[in-house]
């Protein structure tokens, strides 16, 4: 049996972790107050964009871009893994990995048998896969403290500088969509080349527990049956196409990446919210777990005296 020395050191040390969590889940909150209003205010415009080129991949020629071609020689695909730089945040960074395992897994590998590359923000992620031995091509860390344009945009630029080499056919995100502050889904979207209406729509209306496989199976029979169902239109550009596009898809690649960040910044301070909401309360319970348990210790330390006291006076 401990002494109560003992159990009042474990109560004292479970009120100063409680105090901890207490104020970490305070930080957490207010962080996420701001990080929900910059995703609320980018989210519309992201989606619509989004929207906007899928509709305009489907009605234009792969030829008119290279970011709109999807025959490319090479089968590696770029996955881009948004991960958290810190823990104590539940299963957040676990849900994360565990959807980009399976996702490579069920890639193919290309003609010279490699499986596919990596692009990993956050140190979590980070550490996560380079530990397995991955093929990683890119890696950031500490953009979360404060998500800026410019970080988006650097990750955007390597993504469309590998997609357009020789040996990446496509590339994708994965991350954590924020949903509400008790929610949140791990979410794989296609980023280049940039997806066909139909294709996007598939991908969107699947199950969340459904493969990525199955999902793309989905959007290409949905891709075939609208080419059969309905006529091509014809975009008139001013200025010319090139031009234009040139200018536009690489500003809608960096703006999908910048709505990654912010859903997955969002989602990782719910978490963490949650998280720590969840480890002051056990501390509660287990403060008077301890309280009460060195309340019958010393009790029974007074009764055994009283008992020693009352033992010897009878003695003599």
């Amino acid at each position: 049996m401990p002494s109560l020395i003992d159990i009042r050191r474990r109560v004292r040390a479970v009120k100063s972790t409680q105090q901890i969590t207490k104020a970490m889940k305070m930080v957490s909150t207010s962080k996420l107050r701001r990080a929900q209003e910059r995703i609320v205010k980018s989210r519309p415009y992201a989606k619509e964009m989004l929207r906007v080129f899928n509709n305009l991949a489907t009605r234009t020629e792969n030829a008119t871009h290279p970011l709109l071609n999807d025959d490319p020689l090479s089968a590696r695909t770029l996955l881009i893994v948004i991960t958290a730089d810190r823990g104590l945040c539940g299963s957040f960074n676990t849900n994360v990995a565990k959807a980009a395992l399976q996702f490579t897994l069920e890639q193919p590998k290309d003609d010279k048998g490699r499986d596919v590359a990596m692009a990993l923000v956050g140190r979590k992620g980070r550490d996560f896969f380079m530990r397995r031995g991955f093929d990683v091509l890119y890696e950031e860390v500490g953009l979360f403290q404060n998500v800026k344009w410019s970080h988006a945009q650097q990750i955007a630029q390597t993504a469309i500088k590998e997609f357009l080499g020789p040996d990446i056919s496509s590339v994708y995100l994965v991350y954590n969509e924020f949903r509400s502050v008790i929610s949140q889904r791990v979410v794989i979207e296609k980023l280049l080349p940039i997806p066909r209406l139909n294709e996007a729509e598939a991908i969107n209306n699947a199950a969340p527990d459904a493969s990525a496989a199955s999902a793309r199976a989905s959007a290409s029979q949905a891709a075939k049956v609208d080419a059969s169902a309905s006529p091509a239109v014809d975009y008139l550009f001013e200025p010319d196409p090139k031009q234009l596009l040139n200018t536009l898809l690489p500003l809608h690649v960096a703006v999908q990446v910048q709505r990654a960040l912010l859903e997955s910044a969002a989602a990782e301070h719910a978490a963490r919210m949650q998280s720590m909401d969840s480890a002051t309360r056990n501390a509660k319970e287990m403060v008077e777990r301890l309280t009460l348990y060195m309340n019958k210790v010393r009790q029974a330390a007074i009764t055994r005296e009283i008992i020693e006291v009352v033992s010897g006076a009878q003695a003599t």
